[in-house]
């Protein structure tokens, strides 16, 4: 592949995902039915932008980002990244993606360890994949990704009790950093934060995104804050996708009822 043929590929390309789980019943516990939590999703994400993923609880739009990251069995469906179909390798084979693809959860206190110090937490991913390193070189390169997202180096050695609500987000940012990654899934990064923290982390993904080249899939329920930040947004609810354009004819000229829908719930600016 061509470096420009490359550069105009969507670095991932999902088609007719689906993610179903089992409902166990009867004594033998069989299973007698599903849950579509995904069912038939279809969409790309070019290189370098940002692709909202908007709906409403239980739409099953965090279920599609927990796929694409192999953190979810898959039911059928293609994700290919990069060319390479991820979802039919095995654990061993997708390691090696594990360091270009990373995620940001919701919650900035649940995702992180209470018992491990900020240093421990970033640093675990670098002791994962760059087993070669030196202790210099990852306290340096956590100093750097502390200081990259706007906290000091001197906080290596507190807890996350110890911060605010964006400052651990902050924190979460710089974990799925610390590998060097291309493609990020943003699930919902800023809902459990105040309304004022929730712009500084926007506008902080947002520099990283220019700075670092990266590519977001960037998950929420709030359409205000996904049309702020996505170059394109898909609109999902029931495990299907019920319209994409670009934030811009989204928010003007939303197309399906359940978009209006959203629209309609998002405060007056």
């Amino acid at each position: 592949m061509t470096d420009s043929t490359s550069a105009q590929s969507p670095l991932l390309s999902v088609r007719d995902l689906k993610v179903h789980f089992p409902i166990k019943g009867g004594i033998l516990q069989r299973t007698v039915d599903h849950v579509k939590a995904v069912d038939g999703v279809s969409f790309d994400v070019p290189r370098g932008k940002t692709v909202g993923l908007v709906g409403e609880s239980g739409s099953g739009k965090t279920t599609t980002g927990r796929a694409i990251a192999r953190l979810v069995p898959i039911t059928a469906g293609t994700i290919c990244y990069d060319g390479q179909d991820l979802a039919h390798l095995s654990r061993k084979d997708f390691f090696a993606y594990r360091k270009k693809i990373q995620v940001i959860f919701q919650d900035p206190f649940g995702s992180l360890n209470p018992r491990m110090t900020i240093y421990s937490i970033i640093a675990e991913p670098l002791d994962i994949h760059f087993k070669d390193w030196s202790k210099v070189q990852k306290v340096a390169r956590v100093a750097d990704l502390l200081e990259k997202v706007g906290l000091s180096a001197d906080f290596m050695q507190r807890y996350p009790h110890q911060f605010s609500g964006g400052q651990r987000q902050r924190i979460g940012i710089a974990r799925a950093l610390a590998v060097e990654p291309e493609f990020i899934i943003c699930d919902e990064p800023v809902s459990a934060l105040d309304v004022s923290v929730q712009a500084q982390i926007i506008n902080l993904l947002q520099d990283l995104q220019d700075e670092l080249g990266l590519t977001y899939l960037f998950i929420a329920h709030d359409l205000a804050v996904v049309e702020h930040i996505s170059d394109q947004v898909l609109v999902m609810t029931e495990g299907k996708i019920v319209e994409q354009a670009s934030s811009e004819e989204i928010y003007n000229n939303p197309q399906h009822p359940y978009t209006r829908k959203l629209l309609d719930a998002v405060p007056s600016l």
